[in-house]
């Protein structure tokens, strides 16, 4: 890869003369990001030679300690590789620094200035090449819920519902689509918006989830996955600084509350044809569409387990996977139906696409979409049948198949040849050693629950 072009860098530096330095940015496994700060003076030379950073950001747990067993730490000699600027993410960051900060997403190289295998952003972009291969395009579109949070904790030290800005009042209902509510946090909301215009992020809708605190922000669809997980990461570093400014803390947490609906990523997605048209949409407007929908949905069900370690990468996240709060736990598909794992949406025959409902909002974007796209590839290559669409209430006619257990997802990805062919089997190395440590960690510490439950009582 060759050094990109410094006009970039010199026109927007030209248009924004108080920006005083620049956030150069990778995203780790976990979806943290993670970088250097430097001079706007230093700009140009990062475009013309990138950064220099160890290869072992990704072996970062979420704790920030690096992880030896992933072979990317002091085995190798924590040596650097060079990052190179991301067309088109140089952007102001409004919310910080009153306008005089900025970002830019950053590529992690190896040394033959190729992509460096452990990079997430580098493995979603392998397997766009592999689609493109077979003449497919994939059009994406992410769905981000969160929680908003209070700053202060309760007398355990766990997070409480936010105060309505408007009222002063704390947040103890559901109110899901309530209009009143999107009212109460509007400032928030609109200082969203108008910082995602300035990232020129392609927003969508806002919406009032289905617990108190709980909301979801859309991204509008788009032909470009690597582009739309860029977004997707920017706007939750862009959710998160917004809150802190309004007083909040934002989390995507998979799950924060254990009675309340935990957090997803839901992914909307079709393919495009070298012409533009829409493979999952079938020329008689059968609203189950194509051929080639059923076989892309075959291989979402058939790898469906063997990924859960992809959306679900945490201890809490596995916490979310419970009876009778919105989350499938089985690979079923229907048509409109949000029961299933895999909604086909109402609508115009053009848009017919797959909606993904099993990830969690934790889950790293670059990861998972390049695991969808993986599932994809491998349902239309082998012809893999969906079985029967579900109709009515999916939750009460299949028994929970996908496995809550951390451990046995891990070991289902490691056996997984699909996946591991897919996405490389030196990351599969990586990505499982670092989430196999971060459990062991995980297991070592005692909740207070267990306190309570066992302590005197054994």
């Amino acid at each position: 890869m060759s050094s990109l072009p410094v006009d970039e860098a010199r026109d927007f530096l030209a248009r924004h003369p108080d920006i005083d330095s620049i956030d150069l940015l990778v995203s780790d496994l976990n979806g943290v990001l993670r970088g250097k700060r430097i001079p706007r003076e230093n700009l140009e030379k990062a475009y013309v030679n990138g950064i220099n950073l160890p290869g072992s950001v990704f072996a970062l747990d979420i704790t920030g300690n690096t992880i030896e067993e992933t072979g990317l730490g002091l085995d190798c000699g924590d040596r650097d590789q060079v990052c190179r600027p991301i067309p088109g993410t140089l952007m102001q960051t409004p919310w910080l620094r009153n306008g005089r900060q900025a970002q830019l997403m950053m590529s992690m190289r190896d040394e033959q200035d190729g992509p460096f295998f452990a990079d997430p952003r580098n493995v979603l972009a392998r397997q766009v090449r592999r689609l493109a291969d077979m003449g497919l395009t994939a059009m994406v579109a992410l769905e981000l819920e969160f929680y908003l949070v209070d700053r202060q904790r309760d007398e355990r030290g766990l997070p409480l519902p936010p105060r309505s800005p408007a009222t002063g009042e704390r947040a103890t209902e559901s109110q899901l689509y309530s209009i009143s509510e999107l009212d109460e946090y509007a400032d928030f909301l609109e200082e969203i918006q108008a910082c995602a215009a300035i990232q020129q992020l392609p927003l969508d809708t806002a919406l009032k989830e289905c617990a108190p605190g709980q909301f979801e922000i859309n991204l509008l669809h788009g032909d470009d996955v690597l582009k739309a997980c860029d977004s997707a990461t920017m706007l939750k570093r862009l959710i998160k600084g917004v809150a802190l400014r309004h007083g909040f803390e934002a989390t995507f947490m998979a799950k924060p509350y254990g009675a309340e609906a935990g957090n997803g990523m839901h992914v909307h997605m079709s393919l495009l044809d070298g012409e533009g048209n829409n493979v999952f949409a079938a020329a008689d407007e059968n609203p189950l569409g194509t051929a080639t929908l059923r076989h892309a949905i075959g291989g979402l069900k058939a790898l469906m387990a063997d990924s859960m370690a992809l959306f679900a990468p945490n201890m809490n996240s596995f916490r979310r996977f419970q009876p009778g709060l919105y989350v499938p736990m089985t690979p079923t598909w229907g048509y409109d139906n949000r029961s299933v794992a895999l909604r086909i949406p109402s609508g115009l025959n053009a848009a017919r696409r797959v909606e993904h409902r099993v990830a969690g909002a934790d889950a790293n974007p670059y990861l998972l979409l390049a695991t969808l796209l993986a599932s994809v590839e491998y349902g239309i290559r082998q012809q893999l049948a969906p079985g029967e669409p579900v109709t009515g209430n999916a939750y009460t006619q299949f028994d929970a198949t996908l496995t809550n257990s951390w451990s046995q997802a891990l070991n289902l990805l490691e056996t997984s040849e699909p996946l591991g062919e897919a996405l490389g089997k030196d990351f599969l190395k990586v990505f499982l050693a670092n989430r196999r440590a971060e459990r062991s960690q995980a297991m070592r510490e005692v909740s207070r629950l267990e306190y309570d439950w066992y302590l005197r009582h054994v």
